[in-house]
């Protein structure tokens, strides 16, 4: 069962809840049951926790091929640079094309670091986003949890004040 699912279970706990009489908004609910949702979503955390991890690997997978690439694209670049060099009479030729396939390889290389960088950011965003609503649902059942005990609180209150009397 996913955060999700518990949180709509935890939901249908307090819809189906008995209202208390004269405070409609105020209702008793079953607290083991409560608890046990509130249990399976701290379960659930850690894989939610997996996901980003696995985010972050695979961002830094990412960064290292775009490395890789980069240095790969160098290496034959000066190859080729200096197979020309060895022929003489386009020595001035082969210079010119080396510097230019290295230019082209450094920006290549910068274009493919922008791009996993940017690509980064935008997992790790909706990453940030996914959990940030999940930790208002959980802020917002935590709050209607603390309302519920606050009331069942208040209900056998009032019932010991009327058994004292």
């Amino acid at each position: 069962m996913n955060i999700e699912e518990i949180l709509d279970e935890i939901d249908e706990v307090l819809d189906n809840a008995t209202s208390v009489p004269f405070v409609q908004h105020k209702k008793i609910i079953d607290g083991e049951r409560l608890r046990e949702l509130v249990n399976d979503v701290r379960l659930n955390m850690p894989q939610e926790l997996k996901e980003a991890k696995k985010i972050e690997g695979e961002s830094q997978r990412i960064l290292s091929a775009a490395k890789a690439n980069a240095e790969d694209i160098i290496r034959r670049a000066e190859e080729r640079a200096a197979q020309i060099v060895s022929k003489e009479a386009i020595v001035v030729e082969a210079r010119k094309k080396a510097v230019d396939m290295i230019t082209k390889a450094q920006n290549a290389s910068k274009n493919i670091q922008q791009n996993a960088a940017l690509s980064i950011a935008k997992m790790l965003n909706e990453a940030e986003n996914h959990y940030t609503r999940n930790l208002q649902n959980i802020k917002t059942v935590k709050s209607r949890i603390s309302d519920t005990l606050k009331v069942s609180m208040n209900f056998n209150n009032m019932n010991n004040n009327d058994n004292n009397k």
